[in-house]
């Protein structure tokens, strides 16, 4: 294994692990449109944790990839959310939400590189 997917990995496993240990900071982003919040942070956590997992093994290292891509698609809407209504967090600064834009971007990229090309 490589240390990229290692890092990758764990960063998933800890991201994931955290929708259900704090799920409370999850909830509060999740966009008012979108139904049963609880049960979407879990299922988003549930997906970070086996995309992590897969991506620590060769033989499923390219799936689990492909399917963090989507995870990360799928909860874009919630960065969107927080961009686009900064004052239901008003404690993080207005340029902090807006990076959380492109950085999903750049999460996209590494899981790209780490574990798809």
């Amino acid at each position: 294994m490589t240390r990229a997917r290692a890092g990758l990995g764990a960063t998933f496993l800890l991201a994931g692990a955290l929708h259900f240990i704090a799920p409370r900071p999850y909830l509060a982003i999740m966009p008012r449109y979108l139904p049963a919040h609880r049960a979407l942070v879990y299922a988003s956590g549930a997906a970070e944790l086996a995309g992590g997992a897969g991506v620590l093994h060769p033989r499923t290292a390219r799936a689990a990839g492909w399917w963090l891509i989507a995870t990360l698609l799928a909860v874009f809407p919630a960065n969107v959310e927080m961009a686009v209504h900064p004052e239901r967090f008003g404690r993080l600064p207005r340029p902090l939400l807006l990076a959380r834009l492109p950085l999903q971007g750049a999460l996209i990229a590494w899981v790209w590189r780490a574990a798809i090309r």
